[in-house]
């Protein structure tokens, strides 16, 4: 589930800048568990808003941090790279089966992942500084799952989530947070028509779900498969800064 490889050739000169100008590669971590890779803040604050990338099954932390140069220029974005190793360069944050024509999780693994998430974003403060009240997260695929998962159990920590193309676990409902903790979760979704993978359906019942708890999410759909393009990537650009404050 890896995102289609939209070459913009600007895009691609700005990465590599970034590269150089703004990223650490922090391959061997002291305090957190999870591997992961950072591009600082652009603009000089001592606290800057933190965003934190989760990519989907078969992925990596390389996957959304090609979109990193673009992103809004206060945020100190981390790329985090799932728990579980599939193979070369292929991550994930819990084993799904789709044999049966459904999505059928390791709900252990999930719930592994949703702590250890949690837990990063504790331990990143020992390594980054960034504020602890301006949290976001921006997850594709699993790293949506995982999105949801992680903000609607402990809203305290989260402050926004924009999910691309995923859905929203029926194993995490059991454990969301009351109306009242989740009041000032920000949710941004997209979801491509034409999907595949995880039907544009989840996304249409994730939405109606999150209005049952009086949650308003912003809700994008397109003429697309299980990807992210420009457009889409435009758009949860846009939501992440003027949702920022």
């Amino acid at each position: 589930m890896s995102i289609k490889k939209s070459v913009w050739i600007s895009f691609g000169i700005l990465f590599l800048i970034s590269i150089f100008s703004f990223t650490i590669m922090n391959s061997n971590t002291k305090n957190t568990k999870l591997h992961y890779v950072v591009r600082q803040s652009k603009v000089q604050t001592t606290n800057p808003p933190l965003l934190i990338l989760l990519h989907g099954v078969g992925g990596n932390e390389q996957n959304l941090f090609s979109f990193a140069p673009e992103l809004p220029d206060n945020f100190v974005v981390v790329s985090a790279r799932g728990p579980l190793t599939f193979g070369t360069n292929s991550f994930a944050w819990f084993q799904v089966d789709f044999s049966t024509g459904k999505p059928q999780i390791n709900a252990e693994q999930a719930e592994n992942a949703r702590k250890m998430i949690i837990d990063f974003i504790e331990d990143l403060k020992t390594e980054i500084n960034f504020d602890s009240h301006q949290v976001y997260l921006m997850g594709f695929s699993q790293g949506g799952i995982m999105s949801y998962s992680v903000s609607l159990t402990a809203p305290e920590k989260i402050k926004g989530i924009a999910v691309m193309s995923a859905r929203l676990l029926p194993e995490i409902k059991p454990f969301i947070a009351d109306e009242k903790r989740l009041q000032k979760l920000k949710i941004f979704i997209s979801h491509g028509k034409q999907d595949a993978v995880l039907n544009y359906q989840y996304a249409l019942d994730a939405s109606e779900f999150l209005k049952t708890k009086n949650l308003n999410p912003e809700f994008h759909s397109y003429e697309e498969g299980h990807t992210v393009n420009k457009q889409m990537f435009d758009d949860v650009n846009l939501w992440l800064k003027t949702n920022l404050n």
